[in-house]
Order: C-alpha cells, then structure tokens, then sequence
C-alpha cells in the first residue's frame, strides 16, 4: 500500500506521489497519444475523408498486415528488451561522460550492432521484396491482390518497413535515456509530426497517388523522425570516443552484393515471371534463393560482429551484460 511522505500532510496530492515522476508520466503519456496518431494517421484519413473506397481499403490493409509481420515478429520484441536494457545501463538525463565508460561502451556497442541489424534486415527485405512482391501476392491472394496498385504497395511498404525498423531502435535509445525536458520538447515535434503526416496522407492520397500515398507520407514522418533521433545519439556519445552511428554502417561488400542481388532479381523477375510456367516460377525462386545465401554468406564473412551479437544476445533472447545492467539498476 502506498505510505505518506514523513512530516507532509495526509491530503496532499504531494504526500502520496512524486511530483517528478507524475511530470514524466505525463510527458509519457502525451508521447503516446501522439505516437498513436502517427502510428493509425493513414486509418483518420481514410475513415474521415473518404479517400479510398472500401476496397480499396481492403486490399491496402491487407497488404499492410502482410508487410508489417516482420516488424511484429521481429523488430518488435527486440525493442522491447533492448530498452529496458538501455534504462538500466544508463541514467536518465545525463550525457554519456557523466556516467561510467563500461556502462556507455556497452550500451554504445549494443546500440551500434543492434543498429546495424535493423538496418540489414530491412535492407534484405528492400532488396528481395521488389522483386517477389507480385509472386507472394499471386500465391497468397491470387487475382485480387495482384491487380493493380497490390504489388506497388507491397513493394512501397518493403520501404516503410526498412525505415520503420531503423527509427524503432533509434528512438528505443532516445526515449530511454531522454530527460523529462528533452521528452516535452519532443512531444511538440511529434505534434508537428502528426500534422504532417495527416496533411501529407491526405494531400498524396487524394491527388494521384492513392493507397501509396499513405505509405509515402509515413514514410517521410519516419525519416524526420530517424533524423532528430540521430542528431540526438551523436550529441549524447560526442563529448566520448563512441560512435554507435559508425558502427552501425555495413561492409562495403556487404553493400556490394546487396546490389547485385537487387540487380539480378529484377532481371529474373522480368524474364521468367510470373506467367503460368511453373518451371519459369521456379527458376524465379531458386534464382532469389541464390542471391540469398550470396548476401547471407557475406553476413558471414564481413560482419562477424554482428554475428557474433546475434549468437549471443538475439537467438539467446538477452541483452548483452544483463546481469550488470541488473546490478547498476539495483
């Protein structure tokens, strides 16, 4: 049961609460309303402003559910551990040299690998889903998704979901270590935000674009957000000689043969699919299949760090040095 504070009245509203903690639950609280306007903005839009018809709605939900599984399945629980993971190794509202140099090279190094994984995965996803956008579509839907704007959406939202991955991370870091200041001032960006994306949905949606135009101008409020999120990493580790926004940049051969990879795809895409040949599909998929292990192996190769963190920290399902976040916590 909660206990009043010693030599404070009993009807005190300051007597029962801390009067920092209800401003930070406020702030957090008015993060989320704002978050949820950007997170259904496209849904307002759409129900206020007739600007798809309800098949149109449909398709684009549909869709949309198919593309955000790996942000779900993924990226989500991910964010989840690794800010709790964030909260306990560093102190909130303090740069990082204020706080031990053990403490900010791991959270410099989690965020940095943790970065660069995101990054890889929606990279990945860019690259084999512009290509096998309209197959997935044919097997799953059949006639009805793939007929136009089903695959260009689907190919739009592989975007989306890279950018979505990024920002998620970044802000994982930014919201677990901001002060109660730092998460007002935000607060107003993200009103700003919520403008944006509202006006800018329903400018592109009502134009020419149609359902891309959703996705486009989520897109573009996920970048801006991805921007402020980066300013603010770089000017928490600047007075140190971390760099988790370097780390988190792949191997040039990485960069490499996902290019060819794009390259190539779009190539077998446009000769061998998708007509009604299974053998023509096939030859699509193996070809896809190849380019996969390719990207996959220079992972292997290039990347060991990443690797290694994905080895020990991911499939384990624990953050790095839990033990020692729990031990700064207590």
């Amino acid at each position: 049961l909660p206990q009043p504070a010693p030599g404070k009245p009993w009807l005190q509203v300051s007597t029962w609460t801390s009067p920092k903690l209800v401003h930070l639950s406020i702030s957090f609280f008015k993060q989320s309303f704002f978050k949820q306007i950007l997170t259904e903005g496209e849904r307002y839009v759409m129900t206020f402003f007739r600007a798809l018809t309800f098949q149109e709605q449909g398709i684009f939900d549909t869709i949309a559910n198919l593309g955000s599984m790996v942000a779900r399945f993924v990226f989500m629980p991910i964010e989840e551990s690794y800010s709790v993971f964030f909260t306990t190794t560093l102190q909130r509202g303090l740069l990082a040299d204020q706080q031990s140099k053990s403490d900010v090279k791991t959270a410099s190094s989690a965020l940095g690998v943790l970065l660069k994984f995101v990054l890889l995965v929606g990279l990945i996803i860019v690259v084999f889903g512009w290509s096998y956008s309209y197959l997935l579509l044919m097997i799953y839907g059949g006639d009805k998704l793939t007929a136009s704007p089903g695959p260009a959406i689907l190919r739009t939202y592989c975007f989306y979901v890279l950018v979505l991955a990024v920002n998620g991370m970044t802000e994982c870091f930014y919201f677990a270590t901001m002060s109660k200041d730092e998460i007002d001032r935000y607060n107003r960006k993200m009103l700003l935000f919520s403008f944006v994306l509202l006006g800018l949905s329903w400018l592109l949606t009502t134009t020419f674009l149609g359902s891309l135009g959703f996705i486009i101008a989520n897109s573009v409020q996920m970048s801006a957000r991805i921007a402020f999120s980066a300013i603010y990493i770089r000017e928490y580790f600047a007075s140190t000689s971390e760099d988790p926004l370097r780390k988190a940049i792949p191997a040039p051969a990485t960069w490499l043969s996902l290019l060819l990879s794009l390259v190539v795809t779009v190539l077998s895409e446009h000769f061998f699919c998708c007509n009604t040949s299974l053998l023509y599909l096939a030859t699509h998929v193996a070809i896809g299949a190849v380019c996969l292990l390719v990207v996959l192996a220079c992972l292997f190769v290039f990347e060991k760090d990443l690797i290694l963190f994905i080895r020990q920290n991911i499939l384990a399902r624990s953050p790095p040095s839990t033990a020692h976040a729990s031990a700064h916590a207590d």
